[in-house]
């Protein structure tokens, strides 16, 4: 139980989302008290497919500011909440909107396909947004002469270049979940866990994609565990998928991949998701706020290139 918080809180934030008419959506990143009690549960596609199709009058997005941004964009009429306003992300801060305006102008031959976890001012100026989970399809989709800048991730970029061989001009940012990874030690969990295989998020250093069993975004992750034969699996992505790992998955073993620096749980965790907790999320539903909020221009210009992801 939080320092602080209600004793019967999860009952007092079911019964506000039923009398507001709200629904919460939550990243796999989230805390498992919010996972437990979201109504969806998914990756940045998953839920920007939901947020794109809920009859609710307020969305709670239990993840981080892009996040609740692209359930705005995609709503702009209903009321969008965020239990911490300051959830913020590392990658999507990578990319100032001023430095890549200056960017892409040097290029303007280059299609601009942005991953998703960028915010409604990078998104603007996109022309197609992606995610890990469809980010092969839109490459494979356009083609091949045609020139393109990929950003902010240069991690999922060079992914991206490998699969595709394409050439792509991309964006100098990256996640620090991760980039923390330490290759060293998953070798050494390698050696004393024989059987298991490592599965990685894209945004991975490329030297550790190399020698992952399978690489995809947490939703595939997800499924290629729950799929396959091994008994042990190494997981290389933020610990939170850990807790629906483990719910699907309940006889095999899950081994979170270790960071290069100390860490009191050994795994890689991202504070800015872990900022958002129940306490927080009763207080944002009993006020309504923090409240998101675009200008109607921003909006429309965001949209935009999320509606082509969307197609996808």
């Amino acid at each position: 139980m939080i320092t602080g918080a209600k004793p019967n809180i999860v009952q007092e934030i079911l019964e506000l989302k039923e009398k507001k008419n709200a629904t919460l959506l939550a990243h796999y990143y989230q805390e498992a008290a919010i996972q437990d009690i979201a109504d969806d549960i998914g990756d940045s596609f998953y839920l920007a497919q939901k947020a794109s199709k809920t009859k609710n009058d307020i969305i709670v997005f239990a993840g981080v500011s892009f996040m609740a941004e692209m359930a705005k964009i995609l709503n702009p009429e209903k009321k969008v909440l965020i239990p911490d306003a300051d959830a913020a992300c590392s990658l999507a801060d990578s990319c100032d909107p001023a430095e890549f305006n200056d960017f892409i102008s040097q290029h303007p031959d280059h299609l601009v396909i942005t991953y998703i976890n960028c915010s409604a001012e990078i998104k603007a100026m996109s022309d197609i947004i992606c995610t890990s989970s469809n980010a092969l399809r839109v490459i494979n989709s356009l083609p091949e002469d045609q020139p393109i800048i990929f950003a902010p991730d240069r991690n999922l970029g060079k992914y991206l270049i490998r699969e595709t061989g394409r050439n792509l001009l991309l964006w100098d940012g990256v996640c620090m979940v991760h980039e923390a990874f330490s290759l060293d030690k998953i070798i050494q969990l390698c050696e004393e866990h024989p059987r298991a295989k490592i599965v990685a998020h894209p945004e991975s250093d490329e030297r550790l994609l190399k020698v992952a069993h399978f690489t995809g975004s947490t939703k595939a992750m997800l499924e290629y565990v729950v799929n396959d034969a091994a008994p042990e699996y190494i997981v290389a992505t933020e610990a939170g998928i850990l807790h629906q790992m483990k719910k699907e998955v309940p006889d095999k073993k899950l081994i979170p991949a270790p960071v290069s620096e100390d860490n009191t749980c050994a795994c890689s965790e991202c504070a800015y998701m872990k900022l958002n907790t129940l306490d927080k999320l009763y207080r944002c539903l009993l006020h309504e706020t923090p409240e998101v909020t675009l200008s109607p221009e921003l909006a429309m210009q965001a949209a935009k290139p999320l509606q082509r992801m969307l197609q996808y």
